[in-house]
């Protein structure tokens, strides 16, 4: 049985104080259940100290983006090493926000994706289709390319420490979400398209998470769905309340 892995996604919020407050409330907060795991994603101005206040907890830390080089003149930019040094051991790559608005494509993630693994940390990988691409019946083509061009190159071996996460682009803060339908049908793919690329041993081990306007009321649902594994939560998990409840839909 796959557990169940979810990650808050915190974006371009929170002040210094309200984030140490937030992680300390979702540690104390998550359940001591080896079949969930949980992870929160800060600002990377608040990394350091967020690490601080989840030192010793089952609550990792992640990154929510890197460069590629290991150092150089990158002004702005993170290395993977950087965020390890943070204490992070996981980094979001190819969120829609990334890939929409700043223009990120399946090479640059896929070089990316590479760095991160190499420098020893996970990678939550993101894909999805934007909502003329689902209205013109071209989700699993937007996937497949997605999957094929930002996972090249990888092993096997390397794929233990990739998580996956399916957000519908036209979800993303929307308040809408996928039905149970097409989040178990986009899923079911996403496994089957790791099938072919890595084997049955990796898709059966794989986690995909669902994201995309998660909420408490929601969350049982998408959960308990056979192909998600998890959820990549963004407004819901600035308040520990509403995380935490998600967290719980995953108990089984």
């Amino acid at each position: 049985m796959r557990p169940k892995f979810i990650a808050g996604n915190w974006k371009m919020y929170t002040t210094l104080a309200a984030a140490k407050e937030l992680a300390a409330a979702v540690a104390k907060g998550a359940p001591a259940d080896p079949n969930i795991r949980v992870a929160v994603c800060p600002p990377s101005a608040w990394l350091t100290a967020v690490a601080s206040v989840l030192k010793g907890t089952a609550v990792s830390l992640g990154g929510q983006n890197c460069h590629f080089e290991k150092e150089g003149a990158f002004t702005g930019e993170l290395s993977p090493a950087m965020l390890l040094e943070a204490g992070c051991q996981y980094v979001i790559l190819g969120h829609s926000e990334r890939r929409h608005g700043f223009g990120e494509t399946d090479a640059l993630l896929n070089k990316k994706t590479t760095a991160a693994l190499g420098a020893g940390l996970k990678v939550i990988f993101c894909i999805g289709e934007l909502l003329a691409e689902r209205e013109a019946n071209q989700t699993e083509t937007v996937l497949d390319r997605q999957l094929t061009a930002g996972l090249a190159g990888l092993t096997s071996e390397q794929m233990a420490n990739v998580v996956l996460a399916y957000e519908p682009v036209w979800a993303i803060g929307t308040g809408k979400v996928a039905t149970p339908e097409q989040a178990q049908a986009a899923h079911a793919f996403v496994r089957g398209k790791i099938r072919t690329l890595f084997g049955e041993k990796v898709a059966q081990a794989v986690l995909i998470q669902y994201g995309g306007s998660v909420k408490p009321d929601n969350a049982a649902t998408l959960l308990n769905l056979p192909d998600v594994d998890g959820a990549l939560v963004g407004g819901a998990s600035l308040k520990a309340d509403s995380f935490l409840a998600i967290v719980a839909g995953a108990v089984r």
